[in-house]
């Protein structure tokens, strides 16, 4: 996790800072109590606060507006904060964790090795029959239902013996976890004898602009009910997250502790779930928009899990090169590497290497959006598949499956047939590989940017291959018509396309 750094030289004046209010209000809080007499004179008088105008300096006596105002086309953000403000809630784990894995309280201000190099104390691990120590974490969250329904993240709440959820007006609850979607990173928490609570209300996160205003208010470093401002920077932002990868990127501050809380919009409305920050950067943060979550939720709170539909088959986006090599003049659609058998898509007729472009009515214009718009029916359904095979569009329906695991068993790339030579051409050494398909057991020039060794190749531009010459004679064709070869693998677990450079 990242933590901040404070300078040891700073340190003592962050103390003072602190510190002066507190001896401030030490003199002025005697309600009640008997003036000290000092040395026989007459006491002095209590300090009190009034509303006479302010004592001239220079000559000033009022603010030139008793209220702030409003321009034109700048956003009330005061106003927006009150009003959401007591939707977001603080939320506290523990559980039980070897004493190694404890952090350094002072590492919050000096950073992992302190000032001078390890000067402060650390945590270096257990004394010899030491128990186990208690962690905690932090996170926010926000109510959906007055009931005492709190949304925040899977990871939040994820192996914690405990958690505790603070409201804006300092009550506490004790929360149960009602369930938890690791693939969304969302769970939905139950406040124990919670009712009547403000609950914010759900936008519509597909109405988003790039560049509009949006507001995080979340519980960063322990700070709890913090409020920052930024723009939405970009949408439909994949980060390596999980397989429903399409975060909106927002410039608004957000740092450990705000995980689970809530992206509001200049109307109010929850737009997105604060979930990730850019571990490298300032000014990066990553948002589940609030549409993908909403069927979750609803399922979470009906069932403690979600049941998502399979379409049974593995995809691939496209590229540049891939989309040359299949005639397109320009990459879209999700490219069908594997189809599983006997599933809800070898049923429906698809075959790997058809191009996935819509599903029901939703098109498919990056191909990592296939499993998400799959994945918004539940089993059972039916949904209608548009896909392109060999320069032409077909339509077909599916009846889904239940998504249960990712695992898939797929055949590991094979040996080569025992005394077979190796054949060359274009970059290629290949033999036969048992079990069929050809085995590249060595590769150069502009294929060695496509192909590995150990890789098989098992069809060029849609037709099956079962020697090293079938190999080279598509190739070959693909190098007349000056494109490139697009040529289905086998790479260890994995299915995939790949174009191969013929022109070069």
């Amino acid at each position: 996790m990242h933590r901040r750094s404070i300078e040891p030289n700073r340190l003592a004046s962050y103390l003072s800072v602190a510190v002066l209010p507190v001896l401030l209000a030490m003199q002025g809080c005697g309600h009640g109590a008997p003036p000290a007499q000092t040395g026989g004179r007459e006491p002095a008088p209590t300090a009190t606060i009034a509303s006479t105008p302010p004592t001239a300096v220079f000559g000033q006596t009022a603010p030139p507006f008793e209220q702030p105002p409003v321009l034109a086309g700048v956003p009330d953000i005061a106003a927006l904060a009150d009003k959401v403000k007591p939707t977001v809630v603080n939320i506290t784990t523990s559980s039980a964790a070897p004493a190694q894995q404890m952090e350094n309280p002072f590492d919050f201000f000096f950073g992992p090795n302190g000032p001078g190099q390890g000067q402060m104390p650390h945590f270096q691990g257990p004394m010899p029959g030491q128990p186990q120590m208690e962690r905690r974490a932090m996170g926010t969250g926000f109510i959906v239902d007055p009931a005492g329904y709190v949304v925040t993240n899977a990871h939040v709440v994820e192996d914690a013996d405990k958690v505790s959820v603070k409201l804006s007006d300092d009550r506490t609850f004790t929360a149960t976890v009602v369930g938890r979607d690791e693939r969304l990173d969302i769970a939905l928490l139950k406040l124990e004898g919670a009712k009547d609570l403000p609950a914010a209300v759900l936008g519509n996160s597909d109405a988003l602009r790039v560049g509009e205003y949006v507001v995080a208010v979340g519980n960063p470093f322990g700070l709890g009910h913090t409020v920052t401002m930024g723009i939405v920077s970009a949408k439909d932002r994949t980060i390596g997250a999980g397989p429903y990868d399409d975060f909106i990127q927002t410039d608004a501050s957000i740092n450990p502790g705000n995980s689970g809380g809530p992206l509001f919009d200049l109307r109010g409305e929850v737009v997105g779930i604060n979930t990730a920050i850019h571990a490298e950067a300032q000014g990066i943060g990553f948002a589940i928009p609030i549409n993908e979550v909403r069927d979750a939720l609803q399922q979470l709170r009906a069932t403690g899990h979600v049941a998502r539909g399979k379409l049974g088959l593995v995809f691939q986006p496209m590229s540049d090169e891939i989309a040359k090599a299949m005639g397109m003049d320009r990459p879209y659609g999700a490219l069908v590497s594997e189809v599983e058998p006997g599933g809800p898509a070898a049923k429906a007729g698809i075959q790997p290497g058809d191009l996935i472009t819509k599903v029901n009515n939703d098109t498919v214009a990056q191909g990592n959006e296939l499993a998400r718009l799959v994945a918004r029916n539940a089993p059972g359904s039916t949904v209608t598949i548009t896909y392109r095979r060999g320069g032409q569009e077909h339509t077909t329906t599916a009846t889904l499956a239940q998504l249960e695991s990712d695992d898939k068993g797929i055949e590991k790339g094979q040996p080569s047939t025992p005394g077979a030579k190796p054949t060359m051409g274009f970059g290629l050494s290949m033999t036969q590989a048992q079990g069929g398909g050809v085995l590249v057991t060595d590769v150069s020039g502009p294929a060695a940017s496509k192909v590995q060794p150990r890789d098989v190749i098992v069809a060029i531009d849609g037709k099956p291959v079962s020697s090293p010459s079938e190999v080279v004679t598509a190739l070959s064709r693909a190098s007349a018509a000056k494109r490139p070869a697009l040529a289905r693998i086998k790479r260890g677990d994995h299915v995939l396309f790949v174009a191969i450079d013929t022109t070069s």
